[in-house]
């Protein structure tokens, strides 16, 4: 169990899932860069928790839900959570986190609305294991169910216990340029291309490549 201090965001994993360099520099260094796409999202999740409780006969809406797991040392708050009735007079909860752009293939929006899952359970005392979520993408405009089984919660523990490591360490890893480095808001205040060269040379030589590929 982890003590109040030691509580980590959850919007965390996603940045951990993304790379942990950007991991570290947002939430070691308390470094941010906001871009076009940054504050899409921003504005997506402000206006998903802005907005009432809402009632609809078997259908309770929570936004911006308060959520903790002193077990996995998450804190946070979920964008949207529906509350379905069930019998028995049950309700069971259905996280849905909102994403500006459009489905993709890696996991990090996956873990994070899992972990979502996994406080709710711990939260609520449910005693049985939720099945699934939803993101809902802002691009499309559409939602993807996300089911949570074993493999998507083996991923998600193991990835609050690497997010914990990483911050209690307290040292940024090394930069490793990539593709998606590109699309960072971060890559100006990372360098990835400059911090992963070994020497001036070789950034040097990188730079003149990828020109005369453009070019």
């Amino acid at each position: 169990m982890y003590c109040e201090d030691d509580l980590l965001p959850i919007s965390a994993l996603q940045h951990l899932m993304f790379c942990e360099r950007r991991c570290a520099l947002v939430h070691l260094e308390q470094q941010w860069e906001e871009n076009y796409f940054t504050a899409q999202g921003r504005i997506i999740h402000e206006k998903a928790h802005s907005e009432q409780q809402d009632r609809r006969g078997d259908l309770r809406i929570e936004r911006g839900m308060a959520l903790k797991s002193s077990r996995l040392g998450l804190i946070g708050k979920a964008d949207v959570v529906e509350f379905h009735l069930k019998e028995g007079n049950v309700w069971i909860p259905f996280p849905i986190e909102y994403k500006r752009g459009r489905k993709v293939a890696d996991d990090f929006y996956r873990v994070q609305l899992c972990a979502q899952a996994l406080c709710l359970e711990e939260m609520l005392n449910l005693g049985f294991a939720l099945s699934e979520g939803a993101i809902f993408y802002g691009k499309t405009r559409r939602r993807e169910n996300v089911l949570f089984d074993e493999t998507l919660r083996s991923k998600t523990i193991l990835a609050c216990e690497e997010l914990h490591a990483l911050i209690d360490s307290g040292v940024t890893p090394k930069a490793e340029y990539c593709e998606k480095c590109d699309q960072c808001s971060l890559n100006e205040i990372c360098l990835p291309k400059i911090f992963a060269s070994k020497t001036i040379e070789e950034y040097l030589k990188r730079m003149v490549s990828e020109y005369e590929e453009t070019s």
